[in-house]
């Protein structure tokens, strides 16, 4: 068994919250996480997927005011909105009864009707978790680049060969387009939304260009928006946006985009070992991507993450503003002998970051340039924690 990093974090909200939502997508390990917690301490589990839990919750207050001394787990809660006033009056009448904490852990798959749903009727009520797939600092050193290659879903990274890992994201894809989506409601063809998050793996890291994605799906740009929209509420793609300042410089005003999961996004491209992926063309984009992930997994919460781009050629992957309004600026090179760019150099004349770093494959830390750090990923996670 592996520790999740976040599980102390869950503990101490579940302390001081009387409810929580940890969102992820599906088989990120929410529930195995959940019943850890459940082993230590009063508690009762539902899967809202099951028919037997849903009967239970016919009578939802009556049957969750008979719990209310344990902590009630509700997993897949978005499948049951109705649940959240409920949630609400059991949670005001227990904080009139003295039960003012650890009273609900909802697992959601990060829908936007849970998102909606819980922020209209349990606001001040309710903090936010999100669990991600393991990254780097979960795993032994010495699995970081198959991390890389498999992505961080467990039953991926932890399968006994490349070609059972591949077969499960595959699957994992397949079950993501044909059942989970459309349960959510959304009228999407399977096969023409395989073929847009395909697109958006074979266009890792680089601008949106939704006009050119929307020709080639053959729809207009709002549908193209609304797909986005639905893979990035589901916490499968990122959109990352550009820096914005008062400096009065031409930044780019698009997002690049990255399919979050590495080696979800090496199913999407066919791509089955470390060969295969260190010969196509999207290899650097990758690891960039790779990279950003596990920086944001073990960022503080309240981190803010964008990329900086200028018409003058400045340019930097990745600025991590922590909530003391810090600013980090990281660039990412998949090379052992790593050099960088005019353009970072410009940028950083123009953010003026606190510290500066490249990313590379290597474990050793030294000095590039004057004020850049050339630091290995795990070194790199290091430092980022410790802002927490």
């Amino acid at each position: 068994m592996i520790t999740r990093r976040l599980q102390p974090t869950l503990e101490h909200l579940l302390d001081n919250y009387p409810a929580v939502a940890l969102l992820g997508p599906r088989q990120a390990g929410k529930t195995t996480l959940a019943q850890d917690i459940a082993a230590q301490r009063p508690a009762i589990y539902l899967d809202l997927e099951s028919t037997a839990d849903q009967a239970k919750l016919q009578h939802a207050e009556l049957y969750l005011a008979d719990h209310q001394d344990k902590l009630v787990i509700l997993d897949e809660v978005q499948r049951a909105p109705g649940l959240f006033q409920n949630l609400r009056g059991l949670i005001d009448q227990g904080r009139r009864q003295g039960l003012r904490t650890g009273r609900f852990l909802l697992l959601g798959s990060a829908s936007i009707e849970l998102l909606q749903q819980s922020s209209e009727t349990l606001a001040g009520r309710i903090s936010y978790l999100e669990l991600t797939p393991f990254d780097a600092l979960e795993l032994a050193v010495e699995q970081t680049e198959t991390l890389w290659l498999r992505g961080g879903f467990p039953d991926s990274i932890l399968a006994r060969n490349d070609a059972i890992s591949l077969k499960w994201r595959q699957d994992f894809i397949r079950t993501y387009l044909e059942r989970d989506i459309p349960q959510l409601g959304p009228r999407i063809p399977a096969e023409t939304l395989r073929r847009f998050w395909s697109m958006l793996a074979h266009n890792q890291g680089e601008l949106l260009n939704a006009a050119k994605l929307a020709a080639a799906l053959g729809v207009d740009g709002k549908t193209i928006a609304r797909y986005l929209d639905l893979l990035v509420d589901l916490l499968l793609v990122r959109r990352l946006k550009p820096w914005h300042s008062n400096s009065g410089k031409r930044l780019v005003k698009s997002p690049k985009t990255y399919v979050r999961d590495s080696g979800i996004a090496h199913a999407l491209l066919g791509i089955g070992d470390k060969e295969a992926l260190l010969g196509h063309p999207v290899c650097g984009k990758s690891w960039e991507g790779f990279v950003i992930e596990n920086c944001l997994s073990v960022a503080p919460q309240h981190t803010e993450a964008s990329f900086y781009r200028s018409s003058a050629g400045a340019e930097c992957d990745l600025l991590l503003t922590f909530p003391d309004q810090t600013t980090w600026a990281i660039e990412i090179k998949r090379s052992l002998s790593p050099s960088l760019q005019k353009g970072f150099y410009f940028a950083q004349e123009d953010i003026q970051p606190a510290q500066s770093f490249l990313v590379y494959p290597g474990t050793e830390t030294y000095s590039i340039a004057e004020g850049v750090k050339a630091i290995g990923l795990i070194a790199m996670l290091s430092l980022i924690a410790g802002k927490s």
